[in-house]
């Protein structure tokens, strides 16, 4: 049964809207983790889990996980690894208009799908406090090293020609100096935002079956697992299977679709997740990037065909998962567009008891925070 068969009347977006997401909660600041568990004293597996299933809701710790899946289920994970994608800079005053240069971040999503050596990048206030709402074509931000970046057009509506979040940019200005990626290197740290208190190395940003440097945040979902966890899964009979979904920047504001994301299916991946099916397992993703790469090269009978390239796909009600049974997710902010994926794969009402059992136990929100397993 498809997850929109599954839901009631009351399960509806407001207005009918299926751009927004059915679940609707309030999250208090307190519930952002601020540190990683590490930090708190604990290992990255033992940060709690709530496994959802149609029958009951379980509290217990990731390290658990194995105990809720299943001989002959298959877990994808995302070998994306992540990149020091925020950078300091000097937002330059409009070459129309008079002004003064002006302190920024520079956060990198990634290069453009278009290609011709462009990057998408979003300016970020130097507090924390959220994006720069005012930039417009034509503006010219100063990395480190005389990198210069002109915001070209916006991204990825390209009809907005002031005030987007995201910007197509372009290398302009002397050409003598590194290119992005060595500026990233050299002086680029994590993206991080206002709730964490304080910054931490990469390696805290790295789940630990990463290889393939490539997002600009980290694939959180993934987080927790630890090797001797992946290990125990094997050992159960629980295969473990590898899928590339380069991360762009997640900060989305309410009512933004995901971007195209670089993404990669092997062969063997492909061919696990038919098998997977035909036994009568379930294919669990793990996180809202991994379920976005499956499902791309899902046909509507299940059958799976390896791939890479760019996806512009949105699971929703008007596109429900072919072969995604089940979900190791994090915590999402309200109104997030990752909410309408979680409910299409397990159904708004059981991601509503979910959230509401989660605020009520004090679950942590965010990349260091507390996970869910969703099995409807």
């Amino acid at each position: 049964m498809s997850a929109t068969a599954a839901l009631a009347p009351g399960d509806r977006a407001p207005h009918g809207d299926p751009a927004v997401p059915r679940v609707r909660f309030d999250l208090p600041p307190e519930r952002s983790a601020t540190e990683p568990p590490e930090a708190r004293g604990q290992d990255r597996d033992e940060v709690r889990l709530l496994v959802a299933t149609a029958d009951a809701l379980h509290h217990t710790r990731f390290r658990q996980l194995p105990e809720h899946l299943s001989p002959g289920d298959l877990v994808v994970v995302n070998t994306s690894a992540t990149l020091p994608a925020a950078v300091d800079a000097v937002r330059r005053p409009h070459p129309d208009a008079p002004g003064t240069e002006e302190p920024v971040v520079v956060h990198v999503a990634g290069p453009h799908p278009d290609g011709d050596d462009t990057v998408v990048i979003e300016l970020r206030r130097t507090d924390g406090q959220g994006p720069i709402t005012d930039a417009r074509v034509g503006e010219v931000v100063a990395l480190p090293d005389r990198l210069e970046l002109t915001l070209v057009t916006s991204f990825p509506d390209p009809g907005v020609g002031v005030g987007s979040r995201l910007w197509r940019a372009i290398r302009t200005g002397p050409m003598g100096g590194r290119g992005i990626t060595r500026v990233l290197e050299a002086h680029g740290r994590p993206i991080t935002y206002g709730y964490l208190a304080g910054r931490w190395p990469l390696a805290s940003y790295q789940p630990v079956y990463a290889q393939v440097p490539g997002s600009a945040e980290m694939a959180s979902a993934g987080r927790p697992f630890t090797t001797t966890l992946v290990t125990e899964l094997i050992a159960r009979g629980i295969a473990v299977a590898p899928v590339v979904l380069h991360a762009g920047v997640s900060s989305l504001e309410e009512g933004e679709v995901p971007p195209p994301e670089r993404y990669a299916v092997p062969e063997a991946t492909a061919r696990q997740v038919e098998l997977t099916h035909r036994s009568g397992g379930r294919v669990v993703a793990v996180g809202t990037t991994v379920a976005r790469a499956l499902e791309t090269v899902a046909a509507p009978d299940g059958r799976m065909w390896p791939g890479s390239g760019w996806t512009e796909l949105v699971l929703g009600p008007d596109r429900p998962p072919r072969v995604v049974s089940g979900l190791i997710t994090g915590w999402h902010a309200p109104d997030a567009s990752h909410l309408r994926l979680l409910e299409a794969v397990a159904g708004a009402g059981l991601v509503q008891r979910a959230y509401d059992a989660a605020l009520a136990a004090g679950y942590r929100w965010h990349e260091f925070g507390d996970s869910c397993l969703l099995l409807p």
